[in-house]
């Protein structure tokens, strides 16, 4: 009896466990227009968000594109919802493999791999989208401040991409983190 009551809890267990994820497309749309502010006028930010390099800062406004938002929003709702948080998923996929599978073709080239990332930049537990822009751009935690260059298209390769689609989710309960963000900048060949 003590094994049917113990099987039974186990069952059920996912079922009180509910997250209840929320995908907030509002605060993904205001952390769009956030970059691309700070993208237009990077000295205005220089100091607040530490950017000592302006003059690399990619002026180029960013393309909102719903396919990369939707993909966005899938990784980081798969990522509250199974409690990781990592480029890669736990069956070993990566951003570039979701992003082509999503419909917004890649060239051939950044697919070879399936854990492959070239677009991606990923956040969690900032209580808002902006502040996870900030927190990006700033640097603090991310070797060689890779989500600056890559949010602020400061090198050949990032300065080359053109669409962006972020997804932001809430987690009230039941995952290591309140809040998820995923960052998709990208383009479609060389």
């Amino acid at each position: 009896m003590r094994y049917l009551l113990f099987a039974i809890l186990l069952w059920a267990q996912p079922l009180f466990a509910q997250k209840n994820i929320r995908i907030d497309r509002g605060e993904a749309k205001e952390a769009y227009a956030y970059l691309n502010e700070i993208r237009q006028n990077p000295n205005k930010y220089r100091r607040s968000l530490q950017i000592a390099n302006v003059q690399q800062v990619s002026r180029h406004q960013l393309v909102w594109n719903k396919t990369l938002a939707k993909v966005a929003e899938q990784r980081a709702y798969d990522m509250a919802k199974r409690n990781y948080f990592d480029h890669v998923t736990p069956e070993g996929i990566g951003p570039n493999y979701f992003i082509n599978q999503g419909g917004y073709w890649l060239n051939p080239d950044w697919l070879k791999k399936k854990s492959l990332n070239n677009f991606e930049s990923i956040g969690a537990n900032h209580p808002t989208a902006t502040e996870a822009i900030e927190a990006f751009i700033i640097g603090h935690g991310s070797p060689g401040k890779m989500h600056r260059k890559h949010l602020l298209g400061m090198d050949t390769w990032n300065g080359s991409l053109q669409d962006i689609g972020i997804g932001f989710v809430r987690v009230p309960q039941g995952s290591a983190y309140k809040t998820y963000i995923c960052v998709l900048i990208a383009k479609h060949d060389w």
